[in-house]
C-alpha cells in the first residue's frame, strides 16, 4: 500500500471529488439511488450545515495513481460526548474501492481522533444520528428509501477486521399496504374511534414552522432515552424544516391528541428517491423542473415512516400503542388512495425497542434492512 496517499479534503476541487466518489463506487450497482449534489455538499458545508456549530469534522481523500480509491470523515460532536460520554468519536462517509484503501482509511480516522483525545470510535455516522447512521449489512439487494443509506456487502467485514464489534442494529420494516391490518389492529382502531377522548389530525401546512416546533417537542420527549439520541438544536430544527417542507403533505403527518393535548405523531414521506433517481444527483439544468412537476402530486410505490414518537410518559400505557395503530391505518388509507402507494417502510428502529417493533410485527411488516453501528476502544 505504499503508494496509497491520503490527504485532508481542501477546497472545492476536493469537496468535487469526495462527494463524486460515490459514483465511481456504485456504477455497477442496479440498487444504489444517487444522491442529490446539493444536498451532499451542503451537508459538507459548515457555512450551510448547523450541526458545525456544535461539532468539527475532517475529510480525507484516498489516492492511488492519482486516481481517488476512497474516502471517509472523523467527527467530534459536542452534544454526543454529552449523551455518550466524555472520548466517544466517530466516523463515517466511508467508501472504498478494496480493502487495504478501506483499512487504511479507518486507521487515518482513529488517529485524526486519538490526536483530540477520543478513546473509543463509533461509526458510521454521517454526519450524525439524524443523517444516515450505520453501515448496511442486510438489504443490499434492493433501493434505499428516502434518508437512508446504501453500501456495499463487503463494507462489514473490512470494519470487522479493523477491530470493531457490533453495537447497536437500526431496523427498517417493510409491509404492503394494500392489505388491510389484521383484524385485532382493526379492533384497536375502532375502539379508538369511538373514544371521544382521543383526535387525529392532520399538521396545518400553513402553520409549518409552529407544528413543527409541536413535532420536535414530542420527538425530544419520546425518544430521550434512546442509544445515541441526541437533540437537535433549533438551528437544524430550522435547516431541516426548510429541506422537508417541499416533500410534507399534510395527510401524511398525524398527530394524536388526547383530551385536545398532543401526544403522539406520525411522520410520512413519499420515497423521494424514487423521483429523484433519473435525474443522476443534478438539479441543473432540467432537474428542478422535473423534481418540482413530481412534487405536485407525487405518485410513488413506497411510503417511508422515518419518525413516529409518544410522549415518554404514556410509553407502557395500551393507549399508546392504539394511538400508533390509528395514525398507522389513517396514513395508510390516504397513501393508498391518494398516492398510489403499495408499499411502506418504518425506520429506522433500535433493536433493542420492543414497543415498536411489537408494532411493526402485528401489522404484518418484516425486517428488510439492517444497518449496524460500530464500535472499538482507541
Amino acid at each position: 500500500m505504499s503508494d496509497l496517499i491520503i490527504r485532508p479534503v481542501r477546497g472545492k476541487a476536493d469537496r468535487n471529488m469526495f462527494v463524486d466518489f460515490a459514483w465511481d463506487v456504485y456504477a455497477d450497482d442496479p440498487h444504489w439511488v444517487p444522491p442529490l449534489k446539493d444536498e451532499a455538499h451542503g451537508l459538507l458545508d459548515p457555512k450551510k450545515n448547523p450541526w458545525f456549530e456544535h461539532a468539527e469534522a475532517e475529510f480525507f481523500l484516498a489516492f492511488r495513481g492519482g486516481k481517488v480509491v476512497g474516502r471517509i470523515s472523523a467527527q467530534i460532536d459536542r452534544l454526543v460526548l454529552e449523551a455518550m460520554g466524555a472520548g466517544t468519536g466517530q466516523w463515517g462517509m466511508f467508501e472504498a474501492c478494496d480493502a487495504g484503501t478501506g483499512a487504511a482509511l479507518i486507521a487515518q480516522a482513529e488517529d485524526w481522533l486519538r490526536e483530540r483525545g477520543m478513546s473509543r470510535a463509533l461509526g458510521p455516522f454521517s454526519l450524525s444520528v439524524w443523517d444516515e447512521p450505520g453501515l448496511l449489512v442486510q438489504g443490499a439487494d434492493h433501493a434505499p428509501t428516502v434518508m437512508m443509506g446504501h453500501h456495499r456487502p463487503d463494507y462489514a467485514a473490512w470494519v470487522e477486521a479493523a477491530g470493531y464489534a457490533g453495537v447497536k442494529d437500526l431496523y427498517t420494516y417493510e409491509l404492503d399496504i394494500t392489505k388491510d391490518f389484521p383484524p385485532i389492529v382493526q379492533k384497536i382502531v375502532a375502539s379508538g374511534e369511538r373514544n371521544a377522548r382521543i383526535t387525529i389530525r392532520r399538521v396545518d401546512k400553513s402553520r409549518f414552522a409552529e407544528e413543527a416546533a409541536l413535532i420536535l417537542g414530542i420527538l425530544n420527549d419520546a425518544w430521550s432515552d434512546n442509544w445515541g439520541f441526541v437533540p437537535l438544536t433549533d438551528a437544524e430544527i430550522a435547516y431541516a424544516g426548510k429541506k422537508l417542507k417541499p416533500i410534507v403533505f399534510e395527510d401524511l403527518i398525524r398527530v394524536a391528541e388526547v383530551e385536545g393535548e398532543p401526544v403522539a405523531f406520525m411522520m410520512t414521506l413519499p420515497d423521494l428517491n424514487e423521483l429523484t433517481r433519473d435525474l443522476n444527483g443534478r438539479l441543473l439544468p432540467f432537474g428542478w423542473a422535473k423534481l418540482l412537476w413530481r412534487l405536485h402530486k407525487p405518485q410513488v410505490r413506497t411510503m417511508r415512516v422515518p419518525l413516529m414518537g409518544v410522549v415518554k410518559r404514556l410509553q407502557a400505557s395500551r393507549l399508546a400503542s392504539q394511538l400508533a395503530f390509528m395514525m398507522i391505518e389513517y396514513i395508510r388509507r390516504d397513501a393508498l388512495a391518494k398516492y398510489g402507494a403499495s408499499r411502506g417502510e418504518i425506520g429506522w428502529v433500535l433493536d433493542d425497542n420492543q414497543g415498536m417493533k411489537a408494532i411493526a410485527e402485528t401489522i404484518d411488516s418484516r425486517v428488510n434492512k439492517v444497518y449496524r453501528i460500530y464500535e472499538k476502544v482507541l
